[in-house]
């Protein structure tokens, strides 16, 4: 007997962890005060300002407070300057017994190399397989879960033959190109409009090697689609359609929005594209019943990114609207 309340309250809660996972994240790469994190050192700055920097004086007390230190032996200046002015701060360098200038002594918030682990310094196969195992891990949960319900596979948009196995290659590569296309002119527009899209994430993940793009391509992308297009596709959309009888189109845009907030990294930018990709997809999996169809069609988009933004380097969109625009 199918437990459709059982795999629906078992989706949600991996939807739960995805999207708590998701905020943690997106914390993890922001500094204390709300900014991005970067590979700058939070002390340049702090070290090229000067440090001993002249206090100004404009009242006639003050004026009269220097004439004083002027004429009186240095150990009565610096206790005048003292009960005048208080102890010394950072702005204000103390002076010696010799009366001259010591350098002060800084105090500074601890940097987060020296409280945690800044995201910037894990290299990227750790990253990577940081990536590959949660969402392997959430993958591998759902799946168990449906089984566990008995779930039936046409609800989750699976089945196994021939022709299933060819259309969703083929609409899947089809849909997959056109919507990386369409996410570069959305993504190239936002930024001409001054919109925040981050891929700081993205930068991160890419490999160095020729190994690691493999690894990329044939391992972890694969695992990213399939997972996210299982949980946001297949559970929140198939299978709450034929379990609960919920208007498909409703599901679609629930689930687009969720999906859209797991991509919170990207900036707002990043997840008004990734909402509207997102139910595209919905609409492409309602369309079809296919999941294999969706899990394609993401998996190029995100591996079109990953060639031809960090392998490539490569800016197209962008640069073609920088010349439309001059």
């Amino acid at each position: 007997m199918t437990q459709w309340a059982a795999f629906a309250g078992l989706s949600g809660v991996v939807l739960v962890a995805l999207l708590v996972l998701s905020v943690l994240t997106q914390r993890a790469f922001e500094e204390p005060n709300g900014s991005r994190a970067s590979r700058q050192n939070p002390l340049d700055a702090e070290s090229q300002r000067p440090t001993d920097r002249p206090l100004e004086r404009t009242d006639s007390r003050d004026q009269a407070t220097d004439a004083a230190s002027r004429e009186a032996p240095p150990e009565e200046a610096s206790a005048s300057a003292v009960e005048e002015y208080g102890p010394a701060s950072d702005d204000v360098a103390p002076v010696s017994e010799a009366g001259t200038p010591r350098q002060p002594t800084r105090t500074r918030e601890p940097t987060r190399s020296e409280t945690g682990t800044d995201p910037h310094d894990i290299s990227t196969g750790a990253l990577l397989a940081n990536v590959a195992l949660s969402q392997g891990l959430f993958a591998a949960v759902l799946l168990g879960a449906a089984v566990y319900t008995s779930i039936p596979l046409e609800a989750l948009g699976i089945e196994f033959d021939s022709n299933y196995l060819r259309s969703g290659l083929l609409l899947g590569a089809v849909a997959g190109v056109v919507l990386y296309a369409t996410n570069e002119v959305g993504a190239a527009l936002a930024t001409r409009l001054g919109v925040d899209h981050d891929e700081a994430l993205r930068g991160l993940l890419a490999p160095d090697d020729v190994r690691g793009w493999v690894v990329l391509l044939v391992a972890v992308l694969p695992v990213v689609a399939f997972f996210e297009e299982f949980l946001f596709r297949a559970a929140l959309i198939g299978a709450l359609a034929v379990g609960f009888d919920v208007p498909i189109w409703l599901l679609a845009v629930g689930s687009s929005v969720a999906f859209a907030v797991g991509h919170g990294m990207q900036g707002p930018a990043g997840i008004v594209v990734t909402g509207l990709l997102g139910f595209v997809l919905a609409a492409l999996f309602i369309a079809t019943g296919s999941l294999l169809a969706v899990v394609v069609a993401h998996y190029l988009v995100n591996a079109l990114e990953f060639v031809v933004h960090e392998g490539l380097g490569l800016e197209p969109v962008e640069s073609v609207l920088e010349r439309v625009g001059s």
